[in-house]
This record gives structure tokens, C-alpha cells and sequence, in this order.
């Protein structure tokens, strides 16, 4: 009859390393990585909209036209008062200097109505002509025209 003897542990041998926790939770860490690469990723295009819709509001055609709009009677009745921006701006402005060219578009709300400024103006000699500056309220067809009247000037014969 024979014996199997078990064999001692070698005192010389380290003992066996437990896992940690990354080596444990390795699914968790995965989610967790993606979920900060998200967030990190949705912060970046919120900064981003964030600078573009501010230099978009500083320009001196965004605040001319949203004053012509305030100012205008056919507008304070259609919207009410106070004639507030939206945001969400759509277009663009290019100004090089002394020139440049704006086309946008400006959500506004008031208590009455919402609707839209629509911008297209030239930058030249540091000031803003407007081609055209009109203001659609949301549903119907009819514009209000914000630009004055073209002087017409009789043909002396």
C-alpha cells in the first residue's frame, strides 16, 4: 500500500497574487471609459456652439437687425412685447476688417407669435448696408419688410 503524500508548499515561492479591482471589473472600467469619452465629447461641441452663437450675437448685423425688429410697430403688434432672440442662429458672417457679408437667420419670440429675422447685408467702410431684413412670423407667408422705403426721385425733363 502506497501513500501520495501531498507536496509542501516551497517556502521560497511567493504566494498567489489576488486580482484587483481593474482586473476584477474589467466590463465596468470599459463603460466607465466611454461614458467620460461621452461626456467629454458633448462638452467640446457645447463649447464649441456656445462660441459660435456668441460671436454671432456680438456682431454689429445681429444687433442692428434685432433692433430694427424691437423698434418696428408692425412687429411689436404681430409678437408683443418684449421681442426676445432664440437661440440656434443659422447662417453666417464673414468680416475681414473694414468688410464683410452677413446672411442669417434669428429666431425671435414674443407673447403674441415666434418667427424668424431674416439677414443679408454687406459690410463696407466699417458700416452695414441690408439687402434684405424682414421678419416671418411662423404659419404665415406675408414678410414684414424692416428696410425703409426706396426714395424715388422724379426724372426732370
Amino acid at each position: 500500500m502506497s501513500t501520495l503524500a501531498t507536496p509542501l508548499p516551497n517556502p521560497l515561492a511567493p504566494p498567489p497574487r489576488s486580482k484587483n479591482w481593474l482586473q476584477r471589473h474589467w466590463l465596468l472600467s470599459i463603460l466607465g471609459g466611454c461614458f467620460v469619452l461621452t461626456l467629454l465629447f458633448a462638452g467640446f461641441i457645447a463649447a464649441l456652439l456656445t462660441v459660435v452663437e456668441g460671436s454671432m450675437k456680438n456682431s454689429d448685423a445681429y444687433n442692428q437687425a434685432l433692433a430694427q425688429a424691437r423698434s418696428n410697430p408692425l412687429v411689436i403688434e404681430k409678437f408683443g412685447q418684449p421681442l426676445q432672440p432664440g437661440w440656434f442662429i443659422s447662417g453666417n458672417i464673414q468680416i475681414s476688417g473694414p468688410s464683410g457679408n452677413a446672411d442669417i437667420s434669428i429666431p425671435i419670440s414674443g407673447p403674441k407669435a415666434k418667427g424668424t429675422i431674416y439677414v443679408v447685408a454687406k459690410k463696407s467702410a466699417g458700416r452695414w448696408h441690408f439687402d434684405a431684413l424682414e421678419v416671418e412670423a411662423e404659419g404665415e407667408q406675408e414678410r414684414i419688410n424692416l428696410l425703409p422705403a426706396p426714395q424715388v426721385t422724379p426724372v426732370e425733363q
